[in-house]
């Protein structure tokens, strides 16, 4: 039976590491999160982004613009929060509405307030090795797999899914680590034939039990970034009832990577307030 990779309590020790520190402080570190449209799961992302904030002693506000802002109105804002002292970090909080341009907006956050990573000023330089600025959930997937021991260097890793929040920086850091990496995506024959032979699986790709026991080599360390909507509740992009009997290493849907991502973005806030980026 696998061991569980419970990212829930592994983000409870960071939290309260995390509200030591921020006591210590002379004044509160600053999260802006930008919230454009009426996204249901943003929605909830933000608010329980806004709930870990004041459980560690950061200070938070929240800006809700309505789906037709246009990008000079946003970044209007984004430039104001670059300019404003009490603001440490900035959260533009995707996706955004088809008529914004996803970068150009990003790319108006200030390098010393980027806590997500998403700049492309942060992706370069995660490119070329550089963990100056990683972007949350990957950060959250590495320091799980660091929290159980789980060997990184010499391995290989499989990433399924090549998006620029998860799979390409995912793969990335595990490059820094020495992996040996392979990306898979949606266009790629036979799933399986790289599935099996992944030391570690990380599974990032939107689809509900993508990935079942047979897909999964014996003892494999399996991360599951997925998080689908489904009858009856939530569930993850692997079959974990079955796969948990063959991985060495398994996080669950939900408590898994979802509390990691959000414990690392209050860390990269704390981060920026210090002056440390990442």
């Amino acid at each position: 039976m696998a061991i569980l990779l419970d990212g829930k309590a592994t983000a409870e020790k960071i939290r309260k590491r995390l509200a030591e520190e921020t006591k210590k402080l002379p004044e509160k570190p600053g999260l802006a999160a930008i919230l454009v449209g009426s996204n249901p799961a943003s929605k909830i992302y933000v608010d329980i982004k806004e709930k870990t904030c004041k459980e560690v002693g950061i200070y938070s506000e929240r800006h809700n613009l309505p789906e037709n802002t246009d990008g000079k109105e946003l970044i209007a804002l984004i430039e104001g929060l670059n300019a404003k002292s009490s603001i440490h970090g900035i959260l533009l909080q995707l996706p955004l509405p088809g008529h914004i341009n996803t970068q150009t907006a990003l790319d108006i956050i200030s390098p010393a307030k980027d806590v997500d990573g998403f700049t492309s000023r942060s992706v370069a330089k995660l490119a070329a090795g550089n963990e100056d600025n990683v972007p949350c959930t990957p950060k959250g997937i590495i320091r799980l797999l660091e929290e159980y021991k789980i060997p990184i260097a010499s391995r290989h890793a499989v990433v399924v899914g090549r998006s620029m929040i998860v799979g390409k920086p995912t793969a990335a850091m595990l490059l820094n680590r020495n992996a040996t990496v392979t990306i898979c995506h949606s266009k790629t024959p036979d799933l399986g034939n790289y599935t099996r032979q992944a030391d570690i699986l990380i599974v990032a790709a939107g689809k509900p039990k993508l990935v079942t026991a047979e897909m999964v080599k014996q003892g494999a360390a399996v991360v599951d970034v997925g998080i689908n909507k489904v009858d009856g509740g939530i569930a993850g992009d692997v079959d974990f009832e079955s796969c948990k009997g063959k991985a060495g290493w398994i996080s669950p849907v939900p408590g898994g990577v979802g509390p990691m991502t959000v414990a690392m973005l209050l860390e990269n806030t704390l981060n920026c307030y210090k002056g440390i980026e990442g």
